[in-house]
């Protein structure tokens, strides 16, 4: 099973809001996930993000993969 740690979808059209989620890679974008670790809101200025730092290197050390995107944001929250 490859987990992936990725931003997943919501807030209305053109109006996007997106939570930080730990999934299985062969699920959809908006689809099943393992847990909520944060979210990210771009329609703010400046940009907020919120995530729990502690959940996320707890499933980096047990090999969940974060995507391009959520790598950025974890090295801007000097997470990772």
């Amino acid at each position: 099973m490859a987990v992936k740690i990725r931003l997943r979808r919501m807030g209305a059209k053109k109006a996007p809001f997106y939570r930080i989620v730990v999934a299985d890679s062969r699920y959809p974008r908006d689809g099943r996930f393992i847990e909520e670790i944060g979210y990210y809101d771009p329609t703010k200025k400046p940009t907020v993000v919120k995530v729990d730092a502690d959940k996320a290197k707890q499933w980096i050390a047990n090999g969940a993969q974060p995507t391009d995107t959520v790598r950025k944001l974890l090295k801007d929250n000097e997470i990772i």
